[in-house]
């Protein structure tokens, strides 16, 4: 029986890839990206859940949640 080759052989590194992996590591996120991240998370399992909600339904809920919070 033939030897098995049990790994993939290293690839080239793509520095461009590297680039932007690191550009992301430093980046802070603002308010508006973090509720924007919300907004799409919040989305997104309300259609896992068969709802009719759409993004700007969930926007007026998060807006209302602040109102109630403050």
């Amino acid at each position: 029986m033939a030897a098995r080759k049990f790994f993939h052989p290293a690839r080239p590194v793509n520095p461009e890839l590297v680039r932007l992996i690191e550009a992301a590591r430093k980046h802070v996120f603002t308010a508006e990206e973090l509720d924007e991240q919300r907004i799409s998370f919040a989305y997104g399992n309300s259609l896992a859940e068969g709802e009719t909600s759409t993004k700007e339904s969930v926007r007026a809920a998060l807006k209302q949640l602040r109102l109630v919070r403050k």
